[in-house]
């Protein structure tokens, strides 16, 4: 029974089979340490006994940097007229010598490996694939020399042409789907980023890309599309890749969760191993690039990130759940792949554990995708609490200010019928002082000088009333800040603007469309059916305008209260603006003024709110 064990097993090869994966005794290995061993050297006698039959699921190149041959068996007494080919899964694999008998009693010399140029494949396909001839007989021993700078799993596949060809197509095409998806979440974060200006999206869509790229390493598919030319990037990109996705994702770790300011302390620390995984990046690449082989490294990175997103939960920070579910399914994925890696090929069990890390990445991607949702969600939650305090806080301002006004009100009657009462007092004594006049005509020097006070009052008075007339005409009734309490921001005045300008419903003015949806601006309005969004200043008199607008509202209440008889260089010593930008802007008012012809003694208060439109 145990040289039975030992024994090399042979595949069958028949026109029903549509694959099948060497595993266990089905594979022979003989590693060269030395390199020195020649294809002739292995076929005589003494070498073929060397060849040890595997006893694992899936044979690895355990020495990096060593030689191992690898031999197979494949018996074609039943196979007439199909094609069939082997397949490589591992495209980590620098370089594969394979030699396949061609039925003449000599072997075929091909050469595989992401050392070569991708053009010398027999089979441009992202695996390393070798077509067998169809005309052998009996069984057909298969030679492969193979050197790694990484640990690599020796996957051999014999299939049918047929089944490859569908095989490779689907697996294409499940790729497409998988960078698909992730161009996909990037692009939508990218809008993100453009439209709140918030880093934590670009950190995020670095980082997917990274994974992309990283993957496309993995499986290939970068060196069939990407450097298909300069095999060199085989050895770093990966690994300058794995670098730069853990960056990204530990500076996206902090802006998600706040850590700065939530827990700086572990933001700091997020920092430094920041700093000493880029440091170490450094040192792979100037003094030992083998050190891009240790992948196993980076479960520090995300270890970390994983530990932050669960201290932030924890602490009842609300989007940090997701995080810590996206990041559990990558912990999980990462998990698996390291036990594989350390030996426990009962996990390796078939498609689903193989590209379990894609899998995870989807699922990861689209709870972090979940977690900037949330995180945008709270953000707003909060602004729109601290606009209700605002409002709240105004609508007190302005009760007291109406208080204060119902009691100036109340004090300027009851002065005004103080003085009124005196006033007839002054009236029955000049009556009296009429008739008296005759007996009083020896005060008459001391009247004449009374006269002359009056007189000189009543100039003040006149003076006061040219001013309070100039006043009334240049409408400085209210002053610049008592207007700024009433429209103290642009929030306020674009709001006012929106009201006023939609108060009979929106319509588009591309389609005609009365259906919308909140814009990206601050109170725009985009139309449901076509997509046009239109900005509050749009089509107004505001449109383009560069002062601010709360100012730019001043001056249009300025101009209107004055009936535009207020000068530039008034205005521009009120609103502190240059004289000829506020000249360009009142001739414009002054215009509208004239076409729209308001009735300045029927107008409300609000009047002045027709001339933007």
């Amino acid at each position: 029974m145990h040289l039975k064990a030992k024994a090399q097993k042979e595949v069958h090869l028949t026109d029903s089979l549509l694959q099948h994966m060497f595993t266990f005794n089905e594979i022979e290995a003989l590693q060269d340490e030395h390199g020195r061993l020649r294809f002739s050297d292995v076929l005589r006698q003494s070498s073929k006994q060397r060849f040890k039959t595997n006893k694992k699921s899936t044979p690895q190149n355990e020495t990096i940097n060593a030689f191992y041959w690898y031999k197979i068996s494949i018996d074609h007494s039943n196979s007439k007229n199909k094609l069939f080919v082997l397949e490589f899964f591992d495209q980590t694999i620098d370089q594969i010598d394979a030699y396949v008998p061609n039925g003449i009693g000599k072997y075929d010399h091909i050469k595989l490996g992401d050392h070569y140029d991708f053009s010398v494949r027999p089979i441009k396909h992202k695996n390393f694939v070798i077509p067998l001839y169809n005309d052998l007989k009996g069984k057909q021993d298969y030679y492969f020399r193979i050197k790694s700078s990484q640990l690599a799993d020796i996957i051999i596949v014999l299939r049918s042409i047929d089944f490859f060809i569908g095989y490779a197509l689907g697996e294409y095409f499940s790729f497409g789907i998988f960078y698909g998806m992730i161009l996909i979440f990037s692009f939508y974060n990218i809008v993100m980023f453009f439209a709140v200006k918030q880093r934590a999206y670009l950190y995020y869509v670095c980082y997917m890309l990274c994974v992309a790229l990283f993957e496309m390493c993995t499986d290939g598919i970068a060196y069939h599309y990407l450097w298909s030319k300069w095999s060199i990037w085989n050895q770093y990109a990966f690994g300058i890749v794995l670098c730069f996705m853990s960056v990204s994702a530990l500076l996206f770790t902090q802006r998600l969760l706040l850590l700065q300011r939530k827990a700086p302390r572990l933001h700091s620390f997020i920092t430094i191993v920041i700093v000493l995984r880029l440091s170490f990046l450094i040192y792979s690449l100037l003094f030992n690039k083998s050190l891009f082989n240790y992948k196993f490294l980076e479960a520090i990175p995300l270890l970390v990130a994983f530990s932050a997103g669960i201290y932030s939960w924890w602490s009842g920070y609300r989007p940090a759940r997701y995080f810590v579910i996206g990041y559990g399914f990558l912990f999980i994925g990462y998990t698996m792949k390291f036990l594989i890696m350390l030996g426990l090929t009962w996990l390796n069990f078939g498609v689903i554990s193989y590209y379990s890390m894609s899998f995870c990445f989807i699922l990861e991607m689209t709870f972090l995708s979940l977690a900037v949702g949330d995180r945008v969600r709270v953000l707003k939650f909060s602004k729109d609490k601290a606009q209700q305090r605002t409002i709240k806080q105004m609508r007190i301002n302005q009760e007291l200010k109406d208080n204060i006004n119902r009691d100036l009100e109340k004090k300027v009657q009851e002065r005004t019928q103080e003085l009124s009462e005196k006033s007839s007092i002054i009236s029955e004594q000049n009556k009296a002082l009429s008739k008296a006049n005759l007996a009083l005509h020896a005060q008459r020097d001391e009247i004449a000088r009374m006269n002359i006070l009056l007189n000189k009052d009543n100039e003040v008075l006149k003076e006061n009333v040219e001013k309070v007339t100039r006043a009334r005409v240049l409408s400085t009734g209210i002053n610049f800040e008592e207007f700024s309490k009433t429209y103290p921001d642009q929030e306020s005045c674009l709001k006012f603007l929106s009201e006023v300008k939609w108060k009979g419903g929106f319509q588009c003015k591309k389609c005609s469309s009365k259906n919308y949806y909140s814009g990206h601006l601050p109170h725009s309005r985009r139309c449901s059916q076509c997509g046009y969004e239109e900005s509050p200043t749009a089509h107004t008199i505001l449109q383009n305008v560069r002062i601010p607008i709360n100012k730019s509202f001043y001056l249009i209440y300025l101009l209107y209260s004055s009936k535009g008889k207020i000068s530039s260089h008034k205005l521009s010593e009120i609103l502190s603006i240059r004289q000829s930008t506020c000249w360009s802007y009142s001739k414009k008012i002054k215009q509208q003024m004239e076409d729209k012809k308001i009735d300045f003694k029927k107008s409300s208060t609000q009047g002045w709110s027709e001339l933007l439109f």
